[in-house]
């Protein structure tokens, strides 16, 4: 009953759609008509307004932290299947028919909860690609597939397969991403 019960809590509070929620609440918009549809951070920024934007951010980084806290501290041995519900609530919210945000900031969430200094990597990575490139989505795509290798070759790589589901998870999210990449018709982001 506890991995059920740890399963269905983790999912539904990643299923929470803040992007979607502040920018009805506060701009009265719906997100999801905007930019590229997405109710994730980079999409919410899209709207003008970067409070909105950044608070986005950091509920959906909190939104895996929170229950991942817990579950570290009373159920560890569920650590990694909670982290991937958390994840796929946020990709696939009941609210949204299943039409969530990409997951970047939830991923981000994840690895701090796992392992602090995969988090910091991630950041770092991301934001170096971000600078060079200006793509969110790249820099998303490279931060995510920079995790197996850092956590292999430095950390446990016992736990190596997680973060390959995760990066293949954030790779599906992204294929239109690719594809517009690949097109050279993906859109810069402006994140300050």
């Amino acid at each position: 009953m506890k991995l059920e019960l740890v399963i269905i809590i983790s999912y539904f509070l990643g299923s929470i759609p803040f992007g979607f929620l502040l920018a009805k609440i506060f701009l009265n918009k719906d997100v999801r008509t905007i930019g590229s549809g997405n109710i994730g951070a980079t999409n919410v920024l899209r709207t003008g307004n970067k409070t909105i934007g950044y608070t986005t951010l950091i509920l959906d980084i909190l939104k895996a932290v929170l229950p991942l806290i817990f579950v570290k501290i009373y159920y560890i041995e569920y650590l990694y299947i909670s982290s991937l519900c958390v994840f796929l609530g946020h990709v696939f919210p009941i609210w949204l028919k299943f039409k969530g945000g990409k997951g970047v900031a939830t991923y981000i969430g994840i690895l701090c909860c796992i392992n602090l200094y995969l988090g910091i990597f991630f950041g770092v990575v991301w934001l170096i690609t971000f600078f060079i490139f200006k793509y969110s989505s790249l820099s998303s795509l490279i931060g995510s597939l920079s995790i197996p290798l850092i956590n292999y070759f430095v950390f446990d790589d016992e736990i190596v397969f997680f973060f390959i589901i995760m990066f293949v998870l954030i790779f599906f999210t992204h294929r239109e991403n690719i594809k517009r990449l690949l097109n050279h018709t993906e859109s810069k982001t402006k994140i300050y």
